[in-house]
């Protein structure tokens, strides 16, 4: 299980080297996930266009190791973008991956960017 959760890790905007174009904003519900994969990972990627942004992270919940959360429910917790896991009602920063519940546990975070109409999302490889 633990080789699931190690193949993801936080890219930051300025550390990104590879832009995968994941689709066309069109692609993706508003205001829930979408899943796309790149190479061995599978990336939830969110239009939150109640807040007008957008947000990738990794789709494995750190909990059950079930691929799920682009599945979740969106919303915000004092301003915080985040993700419920439909599984267990875990709640996770969509901006910075942290666990909002006060566990351990978190989720990696990706860069997202919008050109013209395609949305592309940052990995470091």
């Amino acid at each position: 299980m633990e080789e699931i959760l190690n193949q993801y890790e936080t890219v930051h905007l300025s550390d990104a080297k590879i832009w995968f174009k994941a689709g066309n904003v069109s692609d993706f519900p508003t205001n829930r996930g979408g899943c796309i994969k790149y190479k061995n990972k599978q990336i939830a990627v969110f239009n939150f266009a109640r807040r007008n942004e957008w947000y990738a992270c990794q789709n494995a919940c750190p909990h059950k190791m079930e691929m799920v959360l682009s599945r979740g429910i969106t919303g915000s917790t004092e301003d915080i973008p985040k993700i419920a896991c439909p599984m267990h009602k875990k709640t996770f920063s969509l901006a910075d991956g942290s666990n909002l519940n006060g566990d351990d546990l978190k989720i990696a975070t990706y860069p997202v960017k919008i050109v013209e109409d395609e949305v592309f999302v940052g990995f470091l490889d």
